[in-house]
């Protein structure tokens, strides 16, 4: 059997040198299609036959597929090494080609959100098979829709307006170099390296990386602030003033194909819901013999007792897969894949972008996993997670490369399962000592996946509502700020220096309102759980068709399909009560 072992991934898949006339080639023949595309401007008529118009789609599979492998190529190679200037470069010149290409085929798009009658419409729709969904979805986009020159405007400004904010956050934050005084020695490391100390049994060393990290960001405020000011108003422009969306968040929702009133359900309940991890952090302060939890204590190891276990990468790659193999073969084959083909990077290195995630090019493609490994439990939950998200993917790899990816809210739901596998697994090959310290780990990450991130959507929805009236950073700060005590109650002791974490966040610079993505996989992966707990390997049919559906279906719809009501708040509730029950469990162990 091979051993896996840290290292790079291959990414010749998508493409060669790209000095080499081979890239050229790639890149003429893309553009070659699209201009053959554009010829086809002439010929669109709402009357077309229903076959000419899936030929039409299928050349923008095409187009998208070749577009998808090259821009997937920079994308990665620049997330490989973020301080590479070649990288960076290529990244640039592969977002300019991307909008050329997409400007060049948006006729075809703006033909069908808005001059297509309805009645057309539906006949098209109806013989389009499993694209149907994606053209039903389009045409909700039909009243946000400008003219076409309009269009080409925007999509042509974002590559040196919004995506260049982005691409100079990332770059900023990437190039700090963190200094943390361990006992004698200051030493350097990047933020991946640091958030280590964060979970340090040692209190001090606890409170001291947080204090870096925060530092950090808060020197640089002015900047990183500005920047996100511009984005959170490139955001108000385009989609209220401009496009005309209702609210900044349902310009989120919309793209994510779920209800206005589905989302409200969610952030309701996980906002009511913030005394269950509230009894939870009274109950880690005991286990870490302290009065009170402050901030800087909230992922502490359960019990500084127990010497935190340390996984090999060859063992942590192996229980994966055999937490995968217990649920279902064809699912365990999938992650294997992923390895077997090296379309994994989990080496840390210097520029290396932090963090984990899971990029899926075309269904052809098997999915690249970005992880930084470290050895630590949480490393090995990590990797299950983003090897989650690759096992999405292939299981609806049959579908077109427009309806691959599930929604947002769905595309989560993998590879938390992936994680409950996991857990479900090793819990029943250890002691109860750390049983104690996985399942306070375990009820950790369920904070950190759900109310968390609920919360920073809170945020965010006040955050944009704020600056659209104009504000400062410092009042920016001091929204957060309340936002992390009406999410934390009594139950710890919180100090000023968090305003700032804000803009430690990514997400909210990269994807805003991405976040509750994240609370909604994470609840409905935990309905799922009880439902396989229950039925069995009965379930694992079921469970496998909701992923392979990728994005063919409304999450409504699709889940309706299984019994599950996602537009009421009793249904996001019940992985409330699962959480509950975990907590209880906790207790009865100490």
């Amino acid at each position: 059997m091979s051993e896996y072992k840290l290292g790079m991934w291959d990414l010749s898949e998508l493409a060669k040198n790209p000095k080499s006339p081979a890239f050229q080639k790639q890149i003429q023949e893309l553009e070659k299609k699209a201009k053959e595309f554009e010829k086809i401007k002439s010929k669109l008529n709402p009357k077309m036959s229903s076959k000419k118009f899936l030929n039409i789609l299928h050349h923008v599979e095409e187009i998208s597929e070749k577009m998808s492998k090259i821009g997937g190529y920079a994308s990665l190679s620049y997330s490989s090494d973020t301080q590479s200037d070649e990288a960076t470069s290529l990244m640039t010149r592969m977002s300019k080609l991307g909008s050329d290409i997409s400007n060049k085929i948006l006729f075809f798009d703006l033909w069908w959100k808005i001059q297509v009658d309805e009645k057309n419409a539906k006949r098209l729709m109806n013989d389009a098979g499993e694209l149907k969904e994606y053209l039903a979805h389009k045409r909700l986009f039909a009243k946000y829709a400008l003219s076409e020159p309009e269009e080409r405007i925007i999509n042509t400004l974002d590559v040196t307006g919004i995506s260049a904010l982005v691409k100079l956050y990332d770059k900023i934050t990437n190039a700090y170099e963190y200094k943390m005084k361990l006992g004698n020695k200051t030493k350097k490391m990047t933020r991946e390296e640091l958030t280590n100390y964060v979970r340090s049994t040692n209190p001090k060393i606890r409170e001291t990386a947080y204090k870096t990290i925060l530092s950090k960001y808060a020197e640089n405020k002015g900047v990183i602030g500005e920047i996100y000011q511009n984005i959170v108003l490139n955001w108000k422009d385009e989609g209220i003033e401009i496009r005309g969306y209702k609210t900044p968040i349902s310009m989120r929702n919309i793209g994510n194909d779920v209800d206005d009133k589905t989302i409200e359900s969610l952030l309701l309940v996980c906002k009511s819901n913030s005394s269950v991890f509230q009894k939870f952090f009274v109950q880690k302060a005991k286990m870490l013999k302290m009065k009170k939890l402050r901030r800087y204590d909230l992922y502490a190891p359960a019990t500084a007792k127990i010497k935190e276990k340390n996984y090999s990468y060859n063992k942590s790659v192996n229980l994966v897969f055999e937490s995968l193999g217990k649920f279902s073969n064809t699912l365990e084959e999938f992650a294997r894949k992923v390895f077997n083909e090296n379309h994994i990077d989990s080496s840390i290195r210097p520029g290396k972008r932090d963090g984990a995630f899971c990029s899926t090019l075309t269904p052809k493609i098997t999915p690249y996993v970005l992880v930084n490994f470290t050895g630590k439990s949480r490393d090995v939950f990590t990797l299950a997670h983003e090897i989650g998200h690759a096992v999405h993917s292939q299981a609806a790899q049959d579908r077109s490369i427009l309806v691959q990816d599930a929604p947002l809210p769905l595309a989560e739901t993998a590879s938390t399962f992936s994680e409950l596998l996991l857990y479900d697994n090793i819990s029943d090959k250890i002691s109860d000592d750390e049983k104690k310290i996985m399942l306070s780990e375990k009820i950790d990450d369920l904070y950190a996946t759900i109310l968390r991130q609920s919360f920073f959507t809170i945020f965010e929805i006040d955050a944009h509502k704020q600056i659209g009236k104009g504000t400062t950073v410092d009042e920016i700060s001091k929204t957060y700020l309340q936002n992390l005590k009406e999410q934390f109650g009594n139950s710890i002791n919180l100090s000023d220096d968090f305003s700032i974490e804000w803009s430690c966040i990514p997400h909210f610079y990269h994807t805003p309102f991405y976040c509750y993505a994240y609370s909604f996989g994470n609840l409905l992966a935990l309905s799922l759980f009880q439902r396989y707990k229950k039925e069995g390997k009965d379930f694992v049919p079921s469970y496998i068709n909701i992923l392979a559906a990728g994005g063919s279906k409304k999450p409504e719809k699709l889940l309706s399909e299984y019994g599950f009501d996602i537009r009421s708040p009793k249904f996001w509730k019940e992985g409330f009560d699962y959480i509950d029950t975990q907590v209880k469990a906790l207790s009865k162990l100490n």
